[in-house]
């Protein structure tokens, strides 16, 4: 797998930001957003998007998924979110933007289901200096090479789940 800007940690740059109301960083994530629970996303707060951004793209995945999945769980794709958005809402249908396939086979947000143990999960914010072409229900894999040479600045919330 190509190492694209998807792929990995979103080691922060910039003074971009990502929070959330319904969890700190670090700490775990309500079970209402859980697959078995309400399976809809968080609340987000964006900040510190740089002036020059034209779009903003987010990645929700597992890396703990690699032992009992065979490789990082995807959980959410989701891109050319206008960059004057400051907050994502509770359970949002990404009106305005587009969404790739998660690795449940759906277009759009599916919640934290570990089969084994208590997993964290990455919430990675890219501000980008252009809009993707990219199609929707497009893969983490072609998401990530449109984006490669786009990235003004990222950012990382983590949340834990356990079964």
């Amino acid at each position: 797998m190509s190492d694209t800007p998807a792929h990995g940690d979103a080691e922060p740059t910039g003074e971009l930001t990502l929070t959330s109301p319904a969890f700190d960083d670090g700490e775990r994530i309500p079970e209402q957003y859980g697959r078995d629970g309400g399976d809809v996303n968080p609340p987000l707060s964006i900040a510190g998007v740089p002036a020059d951004a034209a779009s903003l793209a987010l990645v929700v995945d597992d890396p703990d998924a690699r032992d009992p999945a065979g490789k990082v769980w995807v959980h959410w794709l989701v891109w050319n979110i206008d960059p004057a958005r400051e907050e994502i809402p509770e359970g949002w249908d990404a009106e305005g933007a587009d969404e790739g396939t998660n690795d449940f086979g759906e277009v759009g947000y599916g919640g934290p289901s570990p089969p084994d143990r208590e997993h964290t999960y990455r919430f990675k914010l890219y501000a980008l200096d252009e809009e993707l072409g990219v199609t929707r229900g497009a893969t983490k894999g072609e998401l990530g090479a449109a984006m490669e040479d786009s990235v003004l600045a990222q950012a990382q919330l983590t949340g834990t789940f356990a079964p």
